[in-house]
């Protein structure tokens, strides 16, 4: 494959990992602002929190450093919202 068609597969890869990553920012925010967690799933935010961790895991093992880096991201922001889903689902004693 053409050297310039790699790159350019690598560099849409890379933006759409960050877009992915940055999805769970206004879930964050607005959980941060509302302390609201009655709409949320704490499974499926847990769920995509492993699903991350195990794309992590194969970025390393692949040496995929884009898949890698935008996973961990992904799970920074994600962790947050599950994070603060688990503390305000205790202090507010929410289900």
């Amino acid at each position: 494959m053409q050297e310039y068609v790699i790159w350019f597969i690598e560099a849409v890869f890379g933006l759409a990992m960050f877009i992915n990553a940055i999805l769970f920012l206004p879930q964050a925010i607005k959980l941060y602002k509302t302390k609201n967690t009655k709409t949320l799933s704490l499974i499926t935010f847990f769920g995509f929190d492993i699903i991350q961790v195990t794309s992590i895991l194969h970025g390393y093992i692949r040496n995929d450093k884009i898949l890698m880096f935008g996973m961990l991201l992904s799970l920074i922001f994600c962790g947050s919202v599950t994070f603060l889903l688990i503390y305000y689902k205790i202090k507010y004693k929410t289900t």
